[in-house]
Formats: structure tokens, C-alpha cells, sequence
């Protein structure tokens, strides 16, 4: 009797990986925690600044964390075309507040401004759900200059709202002198660290809960953590939807909502990409849309369930990233908890109670984590290009400067001060807008990649050159014969700087063995009179000058002749070395006699190499003389060996 065999399961990616329950609620727990002082920050503003009473308040901390869990189910898990099914928790955006608040008092402040708040948000939402498709196909507009400088402009804006935590007495009062507070927040982050760098597997992928338990615990113990409201708090609050009744709308405060959900959008957009870049998850139009939709699903529903505008929370991006935990179900699991917090007041009294020192070491290592991604992928971007310093230096003064200065937004009408709301707000706008400018608007130059300031030549004057013109411009790079820049012409159009290195290097070790032999033929004897002279080419004459060899004395003229007779006699082509990677002389002299024992094969594959490595520093130098304040900006970077 024969079997047959079961087909081979399907490899599930970590992301829709669904974990053991135990762990689930462990790690949905931990993404509750990190979330839940963010969570209340909103409602809690809003009621102060518009006069809501006590018993108010309570009522739209309980309607948030209900709402917050049924946003973050929905973005996570998804269904239709809703939701992006990512690890992304949904948070009501700190972009609202002001223009949230400046409505309700518009209104009259209290019930009545809260009603019109409300009109606003559903009407909001809705819109936001309509315009998803039509934003998502500006993806192609987020690049890694866009995304990074994004990604890192969150992490950096959000380190102040930790940093805020960590100096915060048990009166709500920053005291930054108060040692036993200091102490609490760098202890927190301590944890996290030793956890992070002694275990591997589960206890690492909890160490910020454990920090934040642990921490608790201890500021419990000493007298720095108080439970008291969960004595007082009720069992069960149920909202029910219009609890404070029927919205108002208003034109003026629908067109307000509406940009701030727009600004929104730009800041999901960043968060989508943040956690796609740390998940491995490749993303596009499609999901951009799909996670955009959640927005506008959670704040339709927030605006009936008396909670306020939804998006993505940058908070918990950083906890991904610093657990490698990727199951979206773990923050659908969060989302979970946010519900049952929202029906039992008790149970949110006592998540409350956790110290804000505490909260704020862990927020220190999460945000910085944000900033690490955006980093990583600004790693990706070609600052060869001016444009691409530009957009990003320019993004992040402008998003530290709100950072730093707040109060900076009461500077513009109240209509605008949205948009310096927030550094994350300002610092998003920027790179997207400074994008569109310099890439898409007007004639697109692209990076100088030669020439010299008042005559530079821009990667897309070079896709633009004849053949002829290609290689007048790059024949330096080599030596001898000229077929690798003409194949390397064959490679356009070129895409950005890194492109045009790769197409010489490419075209290089693609020829065949007897041309690569002529072009090694190419190549003068190290400290021979064509060089001294200037015959073989200003490059080589300025290359070999570097290291001595243009004015040697007689002893190291004659040691040096001796091995370049002797390396041309064994293998019959000259010695080639790229001499800017040889510190002195005699490391050239150590370098070329170790390789005489090499093979015939060898040694022809090790000139290769070394021809590659002086085109790519006369690349680097064609590159440098064009963009001379960036290579003087960056030149501290590199090491004496290395210049």
C-alpha cells in the first residue's frame, strides 16, 4: 500500500505568525504598557483645555482605550481592503489636540465644544477612508530620503516625551535634580540592556516589560508608586455611542480635521514603512491604502464611540524593533487588553499606576530604536546628491526645532498652527514637500558626479552624453585601453551615483582574460620616470606622490626597482597596487614581495582587484572635487589609511 505524501506547508512569515497563547498575551501586554500613558495623554489634554469635569474626563479615557483596541485590531488583523496587517498599534494622534481643542473652545467649550469636536472627527474619518486609494498611489514620492528621514524624525522628536517621564515626580512636576527619579529611568533601561545582552529567545523579547514591572515594583516598595485610584475606580464602564450627544458639525472645524488628517496620513505613511523596514516586509500602494483606510474606519468610529482621530502609533514601532518580536497578532492581542481596560476602569487605575520615570527609561530605549531604523535607512540614500543633504538636514532642524521650542507654533493664526504642532508634523511635511521640489519640479539635475563648482556635471547631464563624451569625462579612472568605460556607457541610464560606480565595476570583471591582461599592461611601473614625469597621467603622478614614490632616495629607488623587475620577470605584467591603501613604503615593499609567491592566476586576479580599488578612489575623487563642502564635511569621518 502506497502513501502519499502531504504537500509542504506554505513558510508563514513572521509577521502572521500566530504565537502560543501564553506568549500573545505576554508580549500584548508589554505593547499595552509601553502604549497606555501616549493612549491617555489626549483626552487628558483635551478635557483640561476645553473645561470638561472629572466624572468627563474618565468617561473619554475609558471611550479611548475601548477605541484604541478596536483601531489596533482592525489595522493589525484587518478585513476587505482595511487594515495594512502589520505589528502597528492605532493611538489617537497628538497632531489633533491643538486644532481640537481651539474648535471645542470655538463652540463654547465643555459638552457643547466636544459635540462639534465629534462632528468634526466623523466627518474626518469618512473623508479619510474616500482619499485613501488616491494617497496611497503616492508612495512612489517615499523614498528612503523620505521614509528615513521620516522615520528618524520620530524617534528623535519622541526621546523629549521620554526624557519628560524620566525627571516627572509622583505630582506630575519635571524635577531633573531629584536623584531617586534618575535613578528609576536609567535603572529601567539598565534592566532592559543587561536582559537584551544576557538572554537570548523569550526573557530577551519581554525585557521592556520586565523593566517596567520590575521598576514598579521597586518604586512600590519605596514609597514611589501609588495605587490608591484603583480603590476608587468603578468595576465595569461601559461608552455607549453619542454618550454626551448628538454631534454638531461645523464647516470651519470639518476643513480643520481634514488637514489634520492629511498631515496624519503623511506620518502612517512613515510609521507603515518604519515597521515594513523592521519586519522585512516589502510594501506598496496597496498597503499605504489599506492602512489609511484603518485610519479613517478607527476615527469615524472614535467620533461615535467619544474618542477622537486615529493613526498609527510611532511609540510601539521602537518596541518591534527592540524585541524582534513581528506577529501582528501580538498587537491584535494588545488590542484586546485595550478593550477590557476600557470596560474595567479598575484595571486601568492600576496600569496608571506605574511610575512615569519608569515609563520613561523604557521610552528612552524604545525611541531611540525609531531613530536607529530611520538611520539604517538613510543608509540607503546616495548624500552624494546635494539634494538628498538638503532634504534631510533641512527636515530634521526644522522638526528639532518644534522639539526644542513648542511654543513656537503660536507664532502663525491659529488655523496653521497645526503645522508646527509637532516636530514629527513638521519634520514629516518637509521631506515630503522638499522631495517633490527637488526631484519633481522643474528641471531634475541630479548629483554633481564630476567637474569642479561653475562647471559640474550632473548625473543626468551624463545619461545624457554621447559615448565619446562618456569617456573624455571617466577615461582617467584607468589606465591603458579604454573599453571598460565604453561598456560601462552601455549600462545607462544610471540611477544615482552608487549606479555609475557599480556600471565601471561591473564592466571591469565581466571582459575576458585577454583584455583584462591589456588593461593590466597597462598600468606603469611603480616610481618609473613616465610616472615622476607626469607621462603616465596626473592620477597616477598624484597617487604615487602620496606614498613617496615620485621622489624616493637611492636605496629605496633601487629596492623599489628590484621588485618590480623582479614581480615582472615571474609573471609578465607589471605590479600594480592601489598605493592610497599602503600606509608607508615599506608596507608597498611588504605588499608586493609577499604577493611574488603567488600564482600566475592569482596574481592576475589581484591586479583586477587592485585596478578596481584605485578607479573606485579616483571615482571618489571625480565626485569630491564637484561637491567639495560635503567632501570637507565628511572628510573627518574617514582614517589617515582611508584618505
Amino acid at each position: 500500500m502506497t502513501t502519499v505524501a502531504a504537500p509542504p506547508r506554505k513558510a508563514v512569515h513572521p509577521v502572521d505568525e500566530v504565537l502560543p497563547a501564553p506568549k500573545l498575551a505576554i508580549y500584548g501586554l508589554q505593547h499595552l504598557l509601553a502604549f497606555y500613558a501616549g493612549a491617555v495623554i489626549v483626552p487628558i489634554l483635551l478635557a483640561s483645555g476645553i473645561g470638561l469635569d472629572t466624572k468627563q474626563l474618565i468617561h473619554l479615557i475609558n471611550a479611548d482605550l475601548f477605541t484604541c483596541g478596536i483601531a489596533s485590531i482592525i489595522q493589525s488583523i484587518g478585513f476587505w481592503k482595511v487594515g495594512v496587517r502589520l505589528p502597528l498599534l492605532q493611538g489617537v494622534t497628538f497632531t489633533a489636540v491643538a486644532p481640537m481643542i481651539t474648535i471645542g473652545l470655538a463652540a463654547g467649550g465643555g459638552t457643547d465644544g466636544l459635540l462639534t469636536i465629534y462632528g468634526s472627527v466623523i466627518v474626518a474619518g469618512l473623508v479619510t477612508f474616500l482619499v485613501a486609494p488616491y494617497f496611497g498611489k503616492l508612495v512612489r514620492y517615499f523614498p528612503p530620503v523620505v521614509t528615513g528621514t521620516v522615520i528618524t524624525v520620530i524617534g528623535l522628536s519622541l526621546l523629549p516625551v521620554a526624557a519628560g517621564d524620566a525627571v516627572m515626580d509622583a505630582n506630575g512636576k519635571a524635577d531633573p535634580t531629584n536623584g531617586r527619579n534618575l535613578c528609576y529611568a536609567i535603572g529601567t533601561i539598565l534592566v532592559i540592556v543587561a536582559l537584551q545582552r544576557v538572554f537570548r529567545g523569550f526573557i530577551a523579547t519581554i525585557a521592556v516589560l520586565i523593566g517596567l514591572v520590575g521598576g514598579t515594583v521597586i518604586a512600590w516598595m519605596l514609597g514611589d508608586a501609588t495605587f490608591s485610584e484603583v480603590g476608587s475606580s468603578s468595576w465595569v464602564g461601559v461608552t455607549t455611542p453619542f454618550y454626551f450627544g448628538i454631534p454638531k458639525f461645523s464647516v470651519v472645524a470639518i476643513i480643520s480635521m481634514i488637514i489634520v488628517m492629511m498631515i496624519t496620513a503623511v506620518e502612517t505613511t512613515g510609521d507603515v514603512f518604519a515597521t515594513a523596514e523592521i519586519v522585512e516586509k516589502r510594501v506598496d500602494s496597496t498597503d499605504v491604502t489599506r492602512a489609511l483606510r484603518a485610519d479613517g474606519v478607527a476615527t469615524f468610529i472614535g467620533g461615535i464611540l467619544n474618542s477622537f482621530p486615529y493613526t498609527c502609533f510611532a511609540e510601539n514601532v521602537g518596541l518591534v524593533r527592540l524585541t524582534r518580536v513581528k506577529s501582528r497578532y501580538v498587537v491584535a492581542t494588545a488590542g484586546l487588553f485595550m478593550i477590557i481596560l476600557g470596560l474595567l476602569p479598575k484595571a486601568g487605575a492600576l496600569v496608571a499606576g506605574i511610575p512615569k520615570p519608569v515609563l520613561g527609561g523604557a521610552g528612552l530605549a524604545m525611541f531611540a530604536t525609531v531613530a536607529v531604523v530611520g538611520i539604517q535607512t538613510l543608509s540607503k540614500v546616495d548624500f552624494n546628491d546635494h539634494r538628498n543633504v538638503i532634504i534631510v538636514a533641512t527636515s530634521l532642524a526644522l522638526a528639532m526645532l518644534v522639539t526644542a521650542q513648542p511654543g513656537i507654533a503660536k507664532a502663525l493664526p491659529d488655523k496653521l498652527q497645526v503645522l508646527l504642532g509637532s516636530g514629527i508634523t513638521i519634520g514629516s511635511i518637509a521631506a515630503f514637500v522638499l522631495y517633490m521640489i527637488f526631484y519633481h519640479v522643474g528641471s531634475d539635475r541630479g548629483p554633481a558626479v564630476a567637474g569642479s563648482p561653475g562647471n559640474l556635471i550632473r548625473l543626468e547631464q551624463v545619461n545624457e552624453m554621447s559615448e565619446d563624451e562618456f569617456a573624455q569625462t571617466f577615461g582617467s579612472l584607468f589606465q591603458g585601453p579604454d573599453w571598460v568605460v565604453h561598456r560601462a556607457y552601455a549600462q545607462r541610464p544610471f540611477s544615482d551615483t552608487a549606479d555609475l560606480r557599480r556600471s565601471f565595476q561591473e564592466a571591469l570583471f565581466a571582459a575576458t582574460p585577454q583584455e583584462q591582461a591589456e588593461l593590466i599592461a597597462g598600468y606603469p611601473r611603480l616610481g618609473s620616470d613616465e610616472v615622476i614625469e607626469g607621462t603616465a597621467g596626473p592620477a597616477s603622478q598624484e597617487e604615487q606622490s602620496l606614498r613617496g614614490l615620485t621622489h624616493l632616495n637611492g636605496d629605496d629607488q633601487q629596492r623599489l626597482d628590484a621588485l618590480t623587475s623582479a614581480y615582472r620577470e615571474r609573471f609578465g605584467f607589471p605590479l600594480v597596487v592601489c598605493v592610497r591603501d599602503e600606509g608607508s613604503f615599506d608596507q608597498i615593499i611588504e605588499h608586493g614581495e609577499r604577493r611574488l609567491h603567488n600564482s600566475v592566476v592569482q596574481e592576475h586576479n589581484s591586479a583586477m582587484v587592485e585596478i578596481a580599488k584605485i578607479a573606485g578612489y579616483r571615482f571618489d575623487d571625480l565626485v569630491a572635487e564637484a561637491n567639495p563642502l560635503q567632501a570637507a564635511a565628511l572628510s573627518h569621518l574617514s582614517t589617515p589609511r582611508d584618505r
